[in-house]
């Protein structure tokens, strides 16, 4: 069942939602905010379930401390993986101050470079 809404919202939030709608991002002006209401309910019961669930802990086996949240905040950060769509550029370093292992490849025939021995591994 719907019902209607009247609503005053801010005028930059209005025009994101125009936009979506312009875009084909959202069917229609009534859609976006539907969508928008129901993320917020989404979010209100998932920060009561959090909110329950930390009160039985804590009744349980006693207040979280700032301490043990700043370690816990320490831990997940050590364990965090950077994800980038795109490399970031390398910096540009003349090739004469480039390690070894990226200097230019040797450009001689190949029957006049030194032969490397395998090491057995």
């Amino acid at each position: 069942m719907r019902s209607r809404l009247s609503a005053t919202v801010d005028s930059e939030l209005l025009e994101a939602a125009r936009e979506a709608v312009a875009e084909g991002r959202a069917p229609s002006l009534s859609a976006w905010v539907n969508d928008a209401l129901q993320r917020q309910l989404e979010h209100d019961r998932r920060m009561r379930a959090l909110d329950e669930f930390l009160e039985g802990f804590e009744r349980e086996h006693g207040t979280i401390t700032d301490r043990e949240i700043q370690e816990a905040s320490r831990r997940l950060r050590g364990r965090a993986v950077t994800v980038r769509s795109t490399p970031a550029p390398a910096p540009s370093r003349p090739a004469d101050t480039q390690p070894p292992d990226t200097q230019p490849p040797d450009t001689r025939p190949p029957d006049t470079l030194p032969r490397r021995s395998r090491s057995k591994r």
